[in-house]
């Protein structure tokens, strides 16, 4: 497969995770969304289209950038970790925006931030510049994570 192969594969597989979770978003943010109690310090609903449009951007560079580094140990582990992680993100939509289920919502960005730290470290000796690139994510779902609770908390 060859370099640009690899990265259009890279965004596919970003975006379609992020396209997946967007589907629960689009039908419950201007209804179930918009009656929910939120902290004080909630960015209006247009900030986290642009926002994760980015993020998602930066995870596929950094899926690419390992995919393609000259590594000689196995990047099994890393490929299986940001799998997890993606796979993370993608069902915290589902579950709080679709289900309605904020609470639950919790564990899963618990687990996804779990997820990310393990990704960067397993990222990191294979490409540093890929474990970097992950970070403006980490920072954003802890906000996130941040959001959700409050969220969880007043209603």
């Amino acid at each position: 497969m060859s370099k640009f192969s690899k990265l259009i594969t890279s965004i596919l597989l970003v975006y379609a995770a992020g396209g997946i979770g967007s589907l629960a978003i689009s039908s419950n943010v201007s209804t179930w969304y918009v009656t929910l109690e939120k902290a004080s310090f909630n960015p209006p609903n247009w900030v986290f289209g642009p926002v994760w449009s980015v993020l998602y951007l930066l995870m596929s560079i950094s899926l690419y950038l390992v995919w393609i580094a000259a590594y000689t140990k196995s990047k099994r582990p890393a490929f299986i970790a940001f799998g997890i992680q993606l796979i993370l993100n993608a069902s915290w939509s589902l579950v709080f925006f679709g289900l309605h289920l904020p609470w639950v919502g919790v564990v899963i960005l618990m687990a996804l931030l779990i997820s990310i730290v393990a990704t960067i470290k397993l990222f990191y000796p294979i490409s540093k510049q890929s474990a970097y690139l992950l970070v403006p994510y980490l920072f954003w779902v802890c906000f996130a994570s941040i959001l959700n609770i409050t969220i969880a908390l007043l209603n």
